[in-house]
């Protein structure tokens, strides 16, 4: 157990948190041997919220724009023309979450990066949020056997397990994504709130592990 704690609070349907993704990823990299890194997924798109993407893909047309522009990544055709555009796919954030909750459970090191494979192929890729069976080639990726890992989806352990993810993030209040905190022995920090630049995020780890931080 090390001394500093990161948490990164993301959705997989966040189209900020899929522009976030490689600034995470770089600060895992670096930061890895000093500080544990967490996973927690919000559930930005679920009860009430889950519908057909046509619901909303005039402002996501001109919202992954402004995405690309301001981050880097770029979003796919196999979301664009096979998603997007028909309007037809079910959003839906809890069976992303579910994947994550699962591959956690198996590897949890490796959560940051599974959490950005997973953004990758609902918004590269165009896999259907709610299509169990599309998860598993990607779990596969990192040696896990993709069928027991569609059937470890659907096990009450790990649908309990994402719920109890999604009430501790409502319990600190969080409701935008992405959002990261750093927790030390003594307290916890809101190091970010929204996309965050690489640079901006490392001198709020820094401070943090040097104690400059007045919250």
């Amino acid at each position: 157990m090390k001394n500093y704690q990161l948490i990164y609070i993301y959705d997989a349907l966040c189209g900020w948190c899929y522009g976030f993704s490689p600034v995470i990823e770089q600060l895992h990299e670096r930061y890895r041997k000093e500080i544990d890194f967490t996973v927690l997924s919000g559930g930005m798109v679920r009860g009430a919220r889950v519908g057909p993407i046509g619901q909303v893909a005039g402002y996501i047309k001109e919202a992954y724009k402004t995405v690309e522009e301001h981050t880097g990544v770029r979003f796919g055709e196999g979301f664009l023309q096979n998603i997007l555009e028909p309007g037809q796919a079910i959003f839906n954030s809890v069976p992303p979450s579910r994947a994550l909750t699962v591959f956690k459970s198996w590897k949890p090191a490796q959560a940051v990066d599974f959490a950005g494979v997973l953004q990758k192929a609902i918004y590269y890729d165009g896999i259907e949020p709610e299509n169990l069976e599309a998860y598993g080639p990607y779990a596969a990726q990192f040696g896990l056997d993709p069928k027991h890992f569609v059937f470890q989806m659907q096990q009450n352990q790990h649908i309990d397990a994402t719920e109890d993810e999604f009430q501790q993030v409502e319990q600190w209040g969080i409701s935008g994504f992405p959002t990261v905190l750093m927790a030390t022995p003594e307290k916890l920090y809101l190091i970010a709130r929204g996309y965050t630049p690489a640079e901006r995020l490392d001198a709020a780890i820094q401070d943090v592990m040097n104690g400059r931080v007045q919250v």
